[in-house]
């Protein structure tokens, strides 16, 4: 998160605390428009950490016949 802060505070010239209204604004956005469960997995992906999908990947490939 600290990269798009940055670059949205050099290329768009937002205050650091503009740039993370914008972040907190945009995160929420995408959270509400995703399926319940999938929050938590953003939520760990923003904190840089490695997401527990819980075979979320292998359920969508079952969903295509992979």
């Amino acid at each position: 998160m600290d990269e798009l802060k940055a670059q949205l505070t050099a290329k768009l010239g937002l205050s650091e605390e503009m740039s993370q209204q914008a972040i907190d604004l945009v995160l929420g956005f995408v959270k509400d428009k995703l399926p319940e469960g999938m929050q938590d997995i953003v939520n760990s992906a923003v904190n840089g950490e490695m997401p527990d999908t819980d075979g979320l990947l292998d359920k969508a490939k079952g969903l295509f016949g992979g």
